[in-house]
């Protein structure tokens, strides 16, 4: 327990996160601190790029065998189908705009790098040992909550303007959204140069990935903070137990495929932390370009502010146990 609640704080305490609390104070204090629009994007496409390809990569070095397929699948299905848990949830306990509504559900479906970072501690002190393509399961469930989110709030679109599309038209406009594109691509780009790409780009694909992130986490704050004091009451209680039980939600909902896939005790937790966490640099950065009418003082507050600190606290010693009961 000490050694969980030690990663709980180092986490907590981390250059990103804490970037994320100067941008929240500085607009909740109104100062005048913001990004060019421009450059936030631009932030914002580097993340997804860097994240695809570093997917790529991990599926490549690992190769290609039944239960890397199984897990992959796995993934990429509980990435589709937990956003539409997580909308309807929303749809029947609160009131939030369909926007709202759906880049919140997005996140959910998506996962948290340094949620997955710190499980794998959890489970290096606990002596489990873990799957090390599940890095590669994480990239793959990037994409489909965002495909997802975005085609649950063009649905919206189309269906309250009373237009009449095809379905191939509307999944055509997603999928060919520039960040869909971005991430897909580069994650193809990882898998076919492997190992040796990513050394021939390590300058400017690894070194720099944190510091960017923490600028672009800065940004994300100062947004955060000017949206909660416009928006504030539309963080209800109920939305907020909704970030609290959400993370268990995904991670019963992952249970049977950690079992079914034959994943070792860690695997099995990782599996059920990445179906638990919920985005905060990835679908935010995709949600910022393709959704701007979502407002990131819901999305990020509650993925970053609430789900992300009881993954750290409550959810990963949890997961661990389950993992360790499904593979008895």
């Amino acid at each position: 327990m000490g050694d969980t609640l030690a990663i709980a704080l180092t986490n907590l305490t981390s250059p990103m996160v804490l970037f994320f609390a100067l941008g929240l104070a500085a607009a909740l204090a109104r100062s005048d601190l913001a990004l060019p629009e421009a450059v936030a994007k631009a932030l914002a496409l580097y993340l997804m790029l860097a994240i695809g390809f570093k997917g790529g990569v991990g599926v490549a070095a690992h190769g290609v065998d039944a239960k890397l397929i199984a897990a992959l699948a796995a993934g990429a299905v509980l990435s589709a189908l937990i956003p539409l848990v997580a909308f309807g949830i929303l749809s029947l306990v609160s009131d939030l705009p369909r926007a709202d509504r759906a880049a919140v559900a997005g996140h959910y479906g998506s996962i948290s790098i340094v949620t997955l970072v710190a499980a794998t501690e959890t489970m290096k002190s606990l002596g489990l040992d873990y799957e090390g393509y599940l890095v590669a399961v994480a990239a793959v469930m990037e994409t489909p909550a965002i495909l997802t989110a975005l085609w649950l709030a063009a649905r919206g679109r189309k269906r309250d303007a009373a237009q009449e599309e095809e379905n191939g038209s509307l999944f055509r406009e997603i999928a060919l959204n520039g960040s869909i594109v971005v991430l897909v691509g580069a994650f193809a780009i990882g898998l076919i140069t492997g190992e040796k790409g990513l050394a021939d780009i390590a300058p400017f694909i690894v070194d720099p990935f944190k510091g960017i992130l923490c600028l672009f986490l800065l940004d994300m704050g100062v947004i955060a903070g000017r949206g909660l004091r416009a928006g504030y009451r539309s963080l209800t209680p109920a939305v907020i137990v909704f970030g609290l039980t959400m993370p268990l939600i995904g991670a019963v909902i992952a249970a049977p495929a950690a079992w079914a896939i034959g994943l070792s005790a860690g695997g099995a937790a990782l599996l059920l932390t990445l179906a638990a966490s919920a985005s905060y640099i990835a679908v935010p950065a995709a949600m910022r370009v393709a959704l701007p009418e979502a407002r990131p003082a819901i999305y990020l507050t509650l993925s970053l502010g609430v789900t992300f600190p009881f993954n750290l606290t409550v959810g990963i010693p949890l997961y661990a146990a389950i993992g360790q009961y499904l593979t008895g």
